[in-house]
């Protein structure tokens, strides 16, 4: 049985939840930040005979993300993404997506298929590295840190803006460390969409000129210590196999793919 959760299901839905708080980042994040009575978002749980909850998908806004450990009503899922005139996105874990995009294929517009890696603990190398030159950013260090993501070509893309920054920075929901060299940032890494029990590590940089002395490493160790110790799980996303060995080398480990997913709208496909 599906049906929609409420606060009075709170308890229920996180012990279910929680059990993978990295594979949940968003699902949680976003309960935690809004609950399940906003018009923007809504949770729905499909329960079993004996009043188990098995599945849980989550709409912020036009997205939705589906979580369960084993079989679903896919098709119940689908059909209350259908039924939503402004549903446009779904992402999640590619064991999980996958299972409900036949019933939605017929407004696929594109998907996007990335590595998802967590951290629970740090491997022996980690003890190793000196993390005493990362310093931990505050808000007044906010333009600085976008300036040097902005000047890697890997983040030409990137949509952050300082205000932004600065905003996570001072509010908790992200968190920065970076080396300097002769006065200039040269290095970072960062985390976002912090929730009380896992975070999303973004933005590990070196600007060319300083790459291969260790720096990355060097900020990503100091970040991944502060938050275990918070008795956080941190998780990230990566697309280059290169990338992900660094990751892997300190204590990140594959845990499957995340599937980003575009649809055309309902209402666009009715008009045309």
């Amino acid at each position: 049985m599906i049906r929609r959760l409420t606060e009075h299901d709170h308890e229920t839905c996180f012990s279910f939840l929680k059990q993978q708080p990295a594979e949940n980042l968003f699902i949680i994040g976003d309960i935690e930040a809004y609950g399940y009575e906003k018009d923007f978002q809504k949770v729905w749980g499909e329960f079993n005979e004996k009043g188990d909850l098995k599945a849980v998908l989550l709409k912020y806004e036009e997205n939705y993300i589906p979580f369960s450990t084993g079989d679903f009503d896919a098709k119940g899922f689908a059909n209350i993404m259908l039924d939503d005139d402004n549903f446009g996105m779904m992402s999640g874990l590619k064991g999980v997506t996958g299972k409900i995009e036949p019933f939605v294929s017929g407004l696929l517009k594109r998907k996007r298929e990335t590595y998802y890696a967590k951290c629970t603990k740090l491997n022996a190398i980690a003890d190793d590295v000196d993390t005493s030159a990362v310093i931990q950013a505050g808000p007044e260090d906010a333009e600085n840190l976008v300036e040097l993501l902005n000047s890697i070509p890997e983040f030409s893309d990137s949509t952050i803006r300082v205000e932004r920054k600065r905003r996570g920075l001072k509010d908790g929901s992200s968190r920065s460390y970076f080396i300097n060299e002769g006065g200039k940032m040269v290095s970072t890494s960062s985390t976002t969409a912090e929730n009380s029990l896992s975070a999303m590590v973004v933005g590990v940089a070196t600007l060319e000129s300083y790459k291969k002395k260790g720096y990355a490493t060097q900020c990503m160790v100091k970040l991944c210590r502060q938050l275990l110790e918070d008795n956080k799980e941190l998780c990230l996303f990566y697309d280059n196999p290169e990338a992900g060995a660094i990751y892997k080398r300190i204590g990140f480990e594959d845990i499957g793919c995340w599937m980003m997913y575009t649809f055309e709208k309902m209402e666009a496909k009715v008009m045309s």
